[in-house]
């Protein structure tokens, strides 16, 4: 028998070997050829949903959605220059679909949106990418309340689910059916464990998961001293990478082709409650999804998420999705068109693609005139379509540690994400290119791609990290340090013996646990580059050309050093509240007017081929807090410039006009986009005064702006008509009347 065998396995194996190397390579060929995937050529798209069921309690009119109709907003959606229509199909309460799980809504009938849809579109060749919300699944919630996430006491969370249970289940059962649609994806919204108290979860199924993995109990509480609420958080992210996983790998078993992301929340202002950190639950789906929306996260988060984005899946497409409504979501009001247009072209020039969210009227009906004012956003978006996707061009690298973020930030985040939003802002105010860095994924070629790379208070530092760190400025890198980085140790206690010392060439005299700290340069050469710009509150010096200024606030951390090896510039200052019996008791919301000095402003340390620049006091603090003084954004800029004074780019415009600068090597081609922010000044709010809300912008700016090549210039033209351009010599003035203009120039 074995020998018949072997006679068998012989021609088989000769078949083999001449079949699998014509297989793999005609594989390999195909894999080639294929046209890409949807997302790979898309730009701009639409999601259409109906509104108003979150909000109901499962009780609704008879009218409620029935007028959502799929096949009208497939027209309507490529009538206004969609490339994509993500459709909703299920929420919380509903789904819009033939479903053996879900109900549809009582007054809908045996109408089916998502049929409705997929058959319209395949007339238009429109991918349909379905809408599901898995968190807050209300109708799953009222069937199996065994399901709900649980507090430390027991006690449910009735609007969360938890991810360790069954509910896996009905996720799986409920994609089944939407694929076999013949859609071209999902977009699941969103695998969230909450964003605020009650905490979860304490539940069965995380309890008898967490005792097989570690070996222990859940521990009964948070307690962010404990190494067991770090193993809980950790936990945590674990289920919620797991699930994600999980769909994931069910969706490619069921259809191969079609696409799966995630609505994502890894970036600030969300933090561990969240259950996510920023780049390992960016990578799970085929590309990242997450939001801008300045009604919700501030005029600068569409520039801070979409290069947040880019650098948590590095290579990656990335999309960014924004509304049409002023306030939020479901408001039912329509942005004007310059509004709209700002945040799309800041988006695009950064890199994503752009999805435009409509939200119907309560009976499903569309906005006619919301949806002219989107059709020329998505028009204009797509007749500029080549100036968009090169790749981006940055002076400094901005760090962002996730173990800081838990560990300092713990349960009250926002005061420390100051620090990388700050540095962020001081970016974009003073046109300077960045990108970020995290922990998770940080590498030395990574650092080695920015000139500059910047720790913005970054308290908690690995060895590791500390280690690449040194590797990057002794092969010539260039490292800003502010407030206490390198100070605590993973669980966010104070370390004996700091461990940036020998990087920074100082020694920690005092961490300074106020922040009301003041700062004043001198005028040395290097305190006179960290100090321009600042001459209109400056004092000259007698038989000097340098300015030496008086102190000026820089409100945050602040670190008093001792000076070893690093050269020492300027002082750092304490406040008066120094010298109170009770400093705390005394207003600690309002700062104090400088006192004396307690160690030197900044400190210059040459290692190796490059150079440390520590900054005693948090600037990129300042920046983002409610005492943002100009003086101490331009202390942060003028740090990297001092490091980097020669830039391949450098823009000087404006502080409301962001500049994005894109290089094309293959065609020798950069691009600055010129992007100006406009909004009407707004009176004071009826309620929680005194949050103002950002206003709205309604008409077209004109603003001057001058661009500097370094490497030569051969030719430089405007995208705008209007816009007026002259070139001399490596330097090019323009003037610009629009939200948003690209410079192209050829070098």
């Amino acid at each position: 028998m074995f020998h018949k065998f072997l006679k068998l396995a012989a021609p088989v194996a000769l078949a083999a070997r001449v079949l699998l190397p014509w297989l793999g390579s005609n594989l390999a060929l195909q894999a080639a050829t294929d046209p890409p995937a949807w997302f790979q050529r898309a730009l701009v798209g639409m999601e259409v949903g109906p509104t108003g069921a979150q909000f109901g309690g499962g009780r609704h009119a008879a009218d409620y959605a029935n007028r959502f109709d799929g096949a009208e907003i497939v027209r309507r959606s490529v009538a206004a220059n969609a490339e994509y229509l993500v459709l909703w199909v299920r929420d919380g309460e509903f789904t819009f679909h033939e479903s053996k799980h879900v109900p549809r809504p009582a007054g809908f009938g045996d109408r089916d949106v998502l049929r409705e849809a997929v058959d319209e579109a395949r007339k238009h060749r429109l991918p349909i990418i379905a809408y599901c919300q898995l968190q807050y699944p209300s109708h799953e919630l009222r069937q199996h309340p065994e399901w709900k996430m649980r507090q430390a006491n027991g006690k449910p969370i009735d609007h969360l689910v938890c991810f360790n249970s069954p509910y896996t289940n009905s996720v799986k059962a409920l994609l089944a059916e939407m694929l076999g649609y013949g859609i071209a994806g999902f977009h699941l919204d969103m695998v969230d464990q909450g964003f605020g108290p009650p905490h979860g979860c304490w539940c069965d199924h995380c309890q008898k998961r967490f005792q097989a993995e570690h070996g222990r109990p859940l521990p009964k509480d948070i307690d962010w001293d404990s190494a067991d609420w770090a193993r809980m958080r950790q936990f945590r992210y674990a289920s919620s990478d797991r699930f994600e996983k999980m769909l994931v790998e069910h969706v490619r078993q069921q259809a191969p082709q079609a696409t799966v992301d995630f609505n994502y929340h890894g970036n600030p202002p969300f933090s561990w409650e969240v259950g996510q950190t920023p780049v390992r639950h960016a990578d799970n789906g085929d590309f990242v999804t997450g939001e801008a929306g300045a009604w919700a996260f501030g005029a600068l988060a569409g520039s801070f998420n979409a290069a947040w984005y880019r650098a948590a899946t590095p290579g990656k497409p990335f999309q960014v999705a924004i509304q049409r409504g002023v306030r939020m979501y479901h408001d039912q009001t329509t942005r004007p068109l310059h509004d709209m247009r700002w945040e799309m072209f800041t988006l695009l020039a950064h890199g994503a693609f752009v999805t435009l969210i409509d939200k119907t009227a309560y009976d499903g009906s569309l906005d006619p005139v919301a949806w002219e004012r989107m059709g020329a956003v998505l028009g204009e978006a797509r007749s500029k379509r080549a100036h968009f996707g090169q790749r981006p061009l940055a002076d400094v690298g901005l760090f962002f540690s996730s173990r800081t973020r838990d560990g300092i930030g713990r349960d009250k985040p926002a005061a420390w994400f100051q620090s990388i939003q700050g540095a962020h802002k001081a970016c974009v105010y003073e046109h300077l290119g960045f990108g970020f860095l995290f922990d998770e994924n940080l590498s030395l070629e990574g650092l080695q791609k920015f000139p500059v790379v910047c720790l913005p208070n970054v308290g908690i530092l690995a060895d590791a990290e500390v280690d690449l760190f040194r590797k990057y400025v002794e092969g010539g890198g260039h490292l800003v340090i502010t407030g206490h980085s390198g100070q605590f140790d993973e669980l966010g206690k104070p370390l004996a013996r700091p461990v940036l010392e020998g990087l920074i060439g100082a020694r920690v005299k005092s961490r300074l646990e106020g922040t009301d700290h003041w700062v004043q340069l001198d005028a040395t050469r290097l305190g006179g580059q960290l100090g321009q710009g600042l001459e209109h509150r400056a004092q000259k010096r007698p038989g000097t050309n340098v300015a030496t200024a008086v102190p000026f606030l820089v409100r945050g951390p602040a670190t008093a050093y001792e000076p070893i090896t690093a050269e020492p510039m300027g002082k750092l200052l304490d406040s008066h509240r120094a010298s109170l019996p009770n400093p705390a008791g005394y207003n600690a919301d309002w700062p104090l007017s400088a006192r004396q000095p307690v160690g030197p402003a900044a400190l210059l340390h040459r290692v190796g081929q490059g150079t440390v620049l520590t900054l005693a006091a948090s600037p990129d603090t300042a920046t983002a807090g409610e005492h943002h003084i100009v003086e101490a954004r331009r202390l942060l800029a003028n740090a990297v410039r001092l490091l980097h004074p020669r830039p391949r780019v450098r823009v000087d415009a404006p502080a409301n006009v962001e500049a994005i600068v894109t290089d094309d090597p293959a065609t020798r081609t950069l691009r600055i986009h010129l992007i100006a922010y406009n909004a009407t000044p707004q009176t004071t709010p009826v309620k929680e005064r005194p949050y103002i809300m950002p206003g709205l912008i309604e008409d077209t700016p004109i603003f001057r702006a001058t661009i500097e090549l370094r490497d030569g210039l051969k030719t430089a033209k405007p995208l705008n008509r209007s816009t007026q351009l002259k070139k001399r010599a490596n330097r090019v003035e323009v003037t610009i009347a629009d939200i948003h203009d690209v410079i192209v120039c050829r070098y």
